[in-house]
């Protein structure tokens, strides 16, 4: 028998239920475990209700771990295939934003479909991944230093960018260069070229910073002294300070948070979800969540390099480091590290979206782990 006939009876009983073994259940389960935290923070932030946070939070997270199955039964070489389809499907979207979005806090992010509002920018990044893991993963060693081939996924990545940028959501946008940047990375970019594109985006800088809204301007203002506006544009990261250091080592108990049910926390069901959960649970409790989030984000990695095919390793690096932005930026904004912005905490933050969004890239992270040693035609040189 040969080679091929072997290759494909084994993957002709590769079955609905061997892919179901497949599943690292493990990794579900850690995930379900962060839905349940951010069901316990979200019945706080409601003041000890169900309604109409936390409720809302679990429906969408069971049918979020059904789809996010569903997703993972999929061949990864299928995904592939419409990588570029759901890539234009989403620009479209974002377009569709700018022209009749709905607008809300100054910005229009949101899009109504089939009675929902959506926001398409968290989609896009997905889409955004698929697409240029797939415009890289059969790249050769001299594709990769020539710079005509970087052309077209750099204009993928700047695009969705720009676009989101218009809405305008910095946040976001932010996540999504980066998101890009890292899977340019792990496909093999020279260290010259991305010295290069690194002081070009410094150097742009000032142009960046004129083009900013006011409010945005008022944010980074904020962020280097918020003291100056205590009542106004420093209202939020002072109390989500305040919160955090009020929690001490172990936290004033669930639902004995002040500055939360005294309605001094601002946005604590969705921005300030992290500080809200810090204050009740202390840093022993905020140690533990971040701990959670880490393993996560590990165990995406770690399906990256058990992945024998260049995409699926692309497709898992670039899920597990828009993970980890979400994360790194929702903590390190409530902390006042950085500039405040509205990047929620995945699975744990209020939204539907989000939640969605997260899940949905999870189910491709679960594919991609499910069928890591499928062939995936001529392999590019490893770098």
């Amino acid at each position: 028998m040969s080679i091929l006939e072997r290759r494909l009876i084994r993957e002709a009983s590769f079955g609905l239920t061997g892919k179901l073994w497949q599943i690292s259940w493990l990794y579900v389960l850690l995930l379900c475990c962060l839905a349940s935290v951010g069901y316990v923070a979200l019945y706080s932030a409601a003041g000890g209700a169900p309604e109409p946070f936390a409720s809302k939070h679990i429906l969408r997270f069971g049918f979020g771990l059904v789809l996010m199955i569903c997703i993972a039964m999929v061949d990864i070489r299928v995904i592939a295939r419409f990588s570029w389809l759901g890539y234009l499907a989403g620009v479209i979207l974002l377009v569709l934003v700018l022209k009749m979005g709905h607008t809300g806090k100054g910005a229009e992010r949101w899009i109504n479909l089939g009675g929902m509002q959506w926001q398409p920018s968290e989609l896009m990044k997905v889409m955004l991944v698929l697409a240029i893991a797939h415009w890289f993963h059969k790249a050769s060693l001299e594709q990769m230093g020539n710079p005509l081939f970087l052309i077209p996924p750099a204009i993928a990545v700047v695009i969705p960018v720009v676009l989101i940028l218009k809405e305008p959501n910095l946040g976001t946008a932010v996540i999504t260069a980066a998101v890009g940047g890292v899977i340019f990375f792990a496909a093999g970019l020279r260290w010259w070229m991305l010295l290069l594109a690194g002081g070009g985006a410094v150097a742009a800088l000032p142009i960046a910073y004129s083009h900013l809204h006011d409010y945005q301007r008022a944010r980074i203002t904020t962020f280097m002294h918020p003291e100056s506006d205590p009542l106004g544009a420093g209202y939020n990261i002072i109390q989500s300070k305040i919160a955090l250091g009020s929690g001490g080592m172990w936290g004033k108990g669930f639902l004995q948070g002040t500055q939360s049910h005294l309605n001094f926390l601002p946005e604590k069901q969705t921005d300030f979800i992290f500080t809200l959960f810090s204050e009740e649970f202390g840093l022993v409790g905020g140690l533990i969540l971040m701990g959670l989030l880490a393993i996560i984000i590990l165990g995406g990695l770690a399906m990256a390099l058990r992945c024998r095919h260049q995409f699926g390793r692309l497709v898992a690096l670039g899920l597990s480091m828009n993970f980890f932005m979400y994360v790194l930026v929702n903590i390190a904004m409530v902390t006042g590290a950085i500039p405040v912005g509205g990047v929620p905490l995945p699975l744990v933050s209020h939204g539907g979206t989000a939640m969605l969004t997260v899940m949905i890239g999870m189910g491709i992270l679960m594919s991609v782990h499910v069928h890591r040693d499928v062939e995936f035609g001529e392999e590019r040189e490893q770098v």
